[in-house]
């Protein structure tokens, strides 16, 4: 049976994260030292006690990306492996971690950068974005359309068929907001983020994301990696221009998990806090068996159904 490991983005932190775990396993204790040791600050310290800066975009990254590689590790020990792997927006930077194509140390520091511009490329306020409920994808992107009369708005994630996030300045969400009402669309969800990501007011990020990728080595991939931009197995020669537009362009997941799906994955593992990218997966396509990795029970579970 063919597995994916999926890698969770950020969105899905929260304090504690990472503890039972860091607490009953060595591996995943020396990750967060690691980690630690990289950053100049204490991660598991930021991870585990009430703190402002774990919902700080450049905090957020590389503290969500130190859990994930902890867990994945963990797996590792225990002889699990997959086929394939793919990462919810920051998850694509595990994902390549976990594919070969970067080390720990450099990820750290990439997504700590990556986090740092994407925090200062929107000023607080800026920026919105908008979860759209239930509402046909062509009537979205018409929306956005008419609405990008008036400025900056457009799909940011593909989240599930039944849930696209549209994000861009807050005067044409709105508009597309009020052009949705009109067209019918019930549910639309504020979301409480810090910037309107995965959309063109992030080009100054992405043009500056692009000099720090130029300095960096990459490897070989070992395990394929579906990119979100493309929703496609990513090629060696394109990963680090695939990294560089990820950061303006939406996020394909649904489309991912049928590229998945069509590879012959049966069996997808959620690696890291939270569980919304499972949510998404059974929402998407029943048909896939799903497990994550979060704490103690999760982990136990998932180890029984990889056996």
């Amino acid at each position: 049976m063919k597995k994916a490991f999926l890698f969770s983005g950020q969105g899905a932190q929260y304090v504690g994260m990472g503890q039972e775990l860091y607490e009953r396993e060595p591996i995943v204790k020396a990750t967060f030292d690691e980690a630690s040791r990289v950053l100049g600050y204490d991660v598991a310290q930021q991870c585990f006690t009430e703190n402002e800066q774990l919902n700080q975009t450049e905090y957020t990254q590389p503290a969500i990306l130190t859990v994930s590689i902890a867990f994945w590790r963990l797996l590792q020990e225990k002889g699990q492996s997959c086929d394939y792997v793919a990462g919810l927006s920051l998850g694509e930077y595990s994902a390549l971690v976990a594919s070969g194509v970067f080390d720990f140390e450099t990820a750290l520091k990439l997504v700590a950068k990556r986090g740092s511009l994407m925090a200062n490329a929107a000023p607080q306020g800026t920026g919105k974005m908008v979860a759209v409920m239930n509402t046909p994808i062509e009537m979205i992107e018409e929306a956005c359309q008419k609405a990008s009369s008036v400025g900056i708005v457009s799909p940011a994630n593909y989240n599930t068929p039944q849930q696209i996030v549209i994000g861009g300045e807050v005067t044409a969400v709105d508009q597309a907001v009020a052009y949705l009402t009109e067209l019918g669309a019930k549910r639309m969800i504020p979301l409480n983020v810090s910037g309107p990501f995965h959309t063109a007011l992030l080009k100054p990020a992405a043009e500056k994301l692009k000099v720090v990728l130029t300095e960096i080595e990459i490897d070989e991939m070992k395990i394929p990696v579906i990119s979100n931009t493309t929703a496609q197995v990513m090629e060696q020669a394109e990963i680090k221009d695939l990294l560089e537009r990820q950061v303006m362009s939406p996020v394909r997941f649904y489309e991912s998990i049928e590229t998945l799906k069509n590879l012959g994955v049966e069996q997808i593992v959620e690696i890291g806090p939270g569980k919304v990218l499972t949510g998404f997966v059974k929402k998407i396509d029943k048909s896939i068996k799903v497990t994550r990795v979060e704490d103690v029970k999760t982990f136990e579970e998932t180890l029984e159904a990889l056996a």
